[in-house]
């Protein structure tokens, strides 16, 4: 066999949000139909990574003839995303979490592209990754915490 070219290392790996999806960094991405991604939803068995970026998906652009209430044209100082940078296997980032976690917790998808601690006896194939915040996730006082996804 001839050699073959690696298509990538470590990540990220870029994306498209699907129909009706609107992304935001930090949140869990999973696959859906057609190659595109969409916002994980708890229990996911196909979460690809975290979302290191924001993005709509190209159908939900505003168009060029997009118009206010008054019918003067809506024009936007910033060109909106269509791709997501996805992080995943090994890489540690920021992520919301949807219940406490401690140090060393095994996580799973949550709604909304959240994580939450997968429990005594999770699916294996839910879990995404484990806290790495040093002193756990206390959503009461901090929703925001590390991962590093499995």
């Amino acid at each position: 066999m001839p050699g073959i070219v690696q298509v990538t290392q470590g990540g990220p790996k870029t994306f498209t949000p699907a129909d009706n999806q609107v992304i935001k960094g930090g949140q869990l991405v999973e696959a859906r139909t057609g190659g595109r991604i969409g916002v994980a939803a708890a229990g996911s068995l196909k979460v690809l990574g975290v979302a290191l970026t924001d993005a709509l998906a190209p159908e939900d652009f505003p168009g060029a003839n997009t118009t206010d209430a008054l019918g003067r044209t809506v024009v936007a100082a910033v060109a909106v995303p269509t791709t997501v940078a996805v992080a995943y296997a090994g890489t540690e980032v920021k992520v919301t979490y949807a219940a406490d976690a401690a140090f060393g917790d095994k996580l799973v998808a949550a709604a909304n592209g959240q994580v939450t601690p997968a429990g005594a006896t999770p699916d294996a194939r839910t879990i995404v990754g484990i806290c790495t915040e040093p002193a756990g996730v206390d959503v009461s006082e901090k929703a925001v915490g590390l991962i590093r996804l499995a």
